[in-house]
C-alpha cells in the first residue's frame, strides 16, 4: 500500500457514505435533544413570568411591545399589544411619557431606572411602580427593555394609615402630658374659686347694707361664676386632650345612636333656632335600633363635633342629612352636608392633629383626629368623601350590639 492511499482505496466509496449518515443521524439526534431541552427551558421561563403578578413587557428601543406576559393580558384584556407603543398602550397617548422610565433606564449607569406614576386602570386611577432594565443582545449592545409595572396603591394607602397612626400615637403622648400638666393649676384655680364663693357669703352677713356694697358684692358673684365657667370649659379642652393618650380607662355600656343624635340635637338646640327649622332632615328608620357597645359622652362628642362642622359648612344656607342604620352586623352613621366641600388636597389631613381649615380663632384643630381617636377605639371606622362644591359625607362605621 502507498503513502498516498485514500479511505475509498481500502474500504470502498460505500463505507464512507454509511458512515457519513451515520454521523448525520447522530448530529440529528443531538439537535432534537438540544432543541427539547431548550423548548422546556422556554416553557419553563414562560411559566415563571407568567406566575409573576407584576404586568410585565419586552420593549424594543423605538418603544414598541414585543412580548407580554400572562399578567399583562388579564390587567389589560382583550388588547393585542404586539406592535403598539407602550406610551399608547399604558396611558392612551402618541408622544413618549416625560418623563419616560425607558429613556432613563438607557441613561441611568446601572441600566435600571424606578419611577411612581399614575396609570388609568378600568376607570380608575392607580399608582404603578414602574422599573425598566435595559436587556443586551448578543454582542453586549442594548437592544431591547423589559417594563415591569408593579400596583402598590394599597400600599401607599396603608402606608399613609400606618404613618397617621404613627403621627397621632406621638402627639398623643405630648398631649397627655400636657392636659396633666395644664390640669394641675385649673383644679387649683377651680378650688380657689369655690372657696371665695362661700367665703363671700359669709362676708356679705359682715358688710353693712349698702348700695355699693351690694354692687361690688353683685360683681364679685358674677366675676367668680365666670372664673368656674371658663374652668369647667377649659376642663372639657383637657379632656379632649387626654383621649389621645389612650389610658382612660371608662365603663362601656349599650348606647343607641339614635340617643346620641337625638340629645345633640337638643344641646345645639339654642344655635339651630336661629337657622331654618328644615336644615336637618332625620334619616332613622328601620326595623332594627342602631345599638353599639361604647362610651356615650364620647360618642356624643363625636356628633357634636361632625354636626357643629357641617353647620359651620352649609353657614345660613344649605342643608344637612343624618342617618343611622345596621347593614350586615354592622351600625352605620352618616352626617353629610351641601356646603362647599373640601378640597382633594386636604382629605387626608383632616384627622391630623391640630390640622384645621377654619379661620385663626375658630378652630384649634383637635375635633376630627379627637373623633378619629374615640371611633378607632370603640373598634369602628371614620372616613369622609367630599368633592368641591358639593359638599361632604362623613360616615362612621361601627360594630352592632345585637344583644
Amino acid at each position: 500500500m502507498t503513502r498516498n492511499a485514500k479511505l475509498a482505496d481500502i474500504s470502498g466509496i460505500e463505507t464512507v457514505k454509511l458512515g457519513f449518515f451515520k454521523e448525520v443521524q447522530r448530529k440529528i439526534r443531538e439537535l432534537e435533544a438540544s432543541n427539547q431541552e431548550l423548548e422546556q427551558k422556554r416553557r419553563d421561563i414562560q411559566t415563571i413570568l407568567d406566575g409573576i403578578p407584576d404586568v410585565m413587557a419586552v420593549i424594543s428601543q423605538d418603544k414598541k411591545v414585543l412580548s407580554v406576559n400572562k399578567s399583562f393580558d388579564d390587567t389589560y384584556p382583550g388588547l393585542a399589544p404586539a406592535g403598539l407603543t407602550c406610551h399608547k398602550i399604558f396611558k392612551g397617548q402618541d408622544a413618549p411619557c416625560s418623563p419616560c422610565s425607558i429613556d432613563l433606564a438607557m441613561e441611568s449607569p446601572t441600566r435600571v431606572s424606578r419611577s411612581l406614576q399614575i396609570l388609568n386602570r378600568n376607570g380608575e386611577n392607580r399608582q404603578i411602580e414602574c422599573t425598566a432594565s435595559v436587556m443586551c443582545g448578543s454582542e453586549n449592545k442594548p437592544d431591547r427593555i423589559l417594563l415591569l409595572q408593579r400596583d402598590v396603591t394599597l400600599e401607599k394607602q396603608f402606608q399613609a394609615k400606618y404613618f397617621l397612626a404613627e403621627r397621632m400615637a406621638t402627639v398623643g403622648v405630648l398631649a397627655e402630658g400636657v392636659a396633666h400638666e395644664i390640669n394641675n393649676p385649673l383644679t387649683s384655680i377651680s378650688g380657689f374659686a369655690e372657696t371665695l364663693v362661700l367665703r363671700l357669703e359669709s362676708l356679705e352677713a359682715l358688710i353693712p347694707e349698702s348700695e355699693n356694697a351690694s354692687a361690688i358684692i353683685e360683681d364679685a358673684h358674677e366675676f367668680l361664676d365666670t372664673i368656674l365657667k371658663e374652668c369647667s370649659r377649659c376642663s372639657d379642652i383637657v379632656q379632649n386632650l387626654l383621649t389621645f393618650g389612650h389610658r382612660e380607662i371608662k365603663r362601656l355600656t349599650t348606647v343607641n345612636l339614635n340617643d346620641v343624635v337625638a340629645n345633640c340635637l337638643k344641646l345645639l338646640g339654642p344655635r339651630l333656632s336661629r337657622l331654618s327649622r328644615d336644615i336637618i332632615t332625620l334619616e332613622m328608620g328601620g326595623e332594627d335600633e342602631p345599638m353599639v357597645l361604647g362610651h356615650p359622652g364620647e360618642l356624643m362628642q363625636v356628633m357634636l363635633n361632625l354636626v357643629g362642622n357641617a353647620l359651620y359648612a352649609v353657614r345660613t344656607s344649605g342643608t344637612i342629612r343624618i342617618r343611622t342604620g345596621v347593614k350586615d352586623n354592622l351600625v352605620i352613621l352618616e352626617v353629610a352636608d351641601t356646603g362647599d366641600g373640601i378640597p382633594p388636597e386636604l382629605i387626608n389631613k383632616l384627622f391630623e392633629p391640630f390640622f384645621t381649615t377654619k379661620p385663626p380663632g375658630q378652630g384649634i384643630g383637635i375635633g376630627l383626629s379627637t373623633c378619629y381617636n374615640i371611633i378607632r377605639k370603640h373598634g369602628g371606622e371614620i372616613s369622609v368623601e367630599s368633592k368641591p362644591g358639593k359638599g361632604a359625607l362623613f360616615e362612621i362605621i361601627l360594630p352592632y350590639l345585637s344583644q
